[in-house]
């Protein structure tokens, strides 16, 4: 039977995510024998937004295909690159003709193909195209070159995340939460064989509010009065998850979740 390993690192946010990124993945890819790394990126720059130039980065510290959510348009730069690098991608359950592309596939370093979803959940969140059936659609278009499919759902209820897991349960390789920054401990796998957990987690400083520094946050909630928010960068971890799966069939054969200080 043939394997391969899946390492998905939670949101990377800000100076202390990329340098959790860069002191801890080249050791972490070797040390588990990685054969593809996937990361939700989209809080790579300051706290909200990723650049060309972070994205390169992270591209150099052994991250084969970025992800992100809501927050991809938050800086301007990026949109030059979403149309001509496939290694970045946005929700795919954006309305047609918006830029960019929402799946994606990568070849591993074994030389299996794996193939990577992005979704955007809807319920607290900006409204989208049904999560749901772009997951089809997406799966329709990838299911001729790869059995091993991972999802990235970038969502902000654990009702949304649990309902599309147990929906796609059997279809994909992984269903893996990201959005809320707080690492769940709910991994597990389906009964079809489908990987899953509720949120990945945070790369970055702990020492905050998912990754803001905490006093403009607790400013805001006392007094409701809008203030600048700013990415903190003490207590700085690696939040993550390893999938071992079967290539021929698609199943996951393992999930562990990973919290890695720097």
């Amino acid at each position: 039977m043939a394997k391969i390993k899946i390492l998905f690192i939670g949101d990377i946010v800000g100076r202390a995510g990329r340098c959790a990124v860069e002191k801890l993945v080249p050791a972490l890819l070797n040390a588990d024998s990685i054969d593809v790394c996937i990361a939700n990126g989209e809080n790579a720059a300051g706290g909200k937004g990723i650049t060309q130039n972070i994205s390169k980065q992270l591209f150099s510290y052994g991250i084969d295909i970025i992800t992100s959510g809501n927050h991809i348009w938050s800086n301007k730069d990026i949109l030059g690159a979403l149309d001509i690098n496939g290694r970045i991608l946005r929700p795919a359950n954006y309305p047609d003709g918006v830029k960019g592309i929402g799946s994606a596939i990568v070849k591993s370093k074994n030389g299996h193909v794996v193939g990577i979803i992005n979704l955007m959940g809807r319920i607290f969140m900006q409204p989208l195209d049904c999560p749901f059936k772009a997951a089809e659609r997406e799966i329709e278009k990838l299911k001729n070159k790869t059995m091993v499919n991972i999802i990235d759902f970038h969502a902000e209820a654990t009702s949304e995340k649990v309902a599309l897991g147990r929906y796609l349960d059997g279809k994909v390789t992984a269903v893996l939460g990201t959005h809320t920054h707080v690492q769940t401990a709910d991994e597990k796998i389906f009964s079809r064989g489908t990987a899953y957990i509720t949120d990945v987690g945070m790369t970055g400083p702990h020492d905050s509010i998912i990754g803001a520094k905490k006093d403009p946050i607790l400013q805001r909630f006392l007094t409701q009065v809008p203030v600048k928010i700013e990415a903190a960068s003490d207590d700085i971890q690696l939040n993550g998850v390893i999938i071992e799966a079967d290539c021929d069939s698609g199943k996951a054969l393992s999930i562990k979740r990973i919290s890695k200080k720097l």
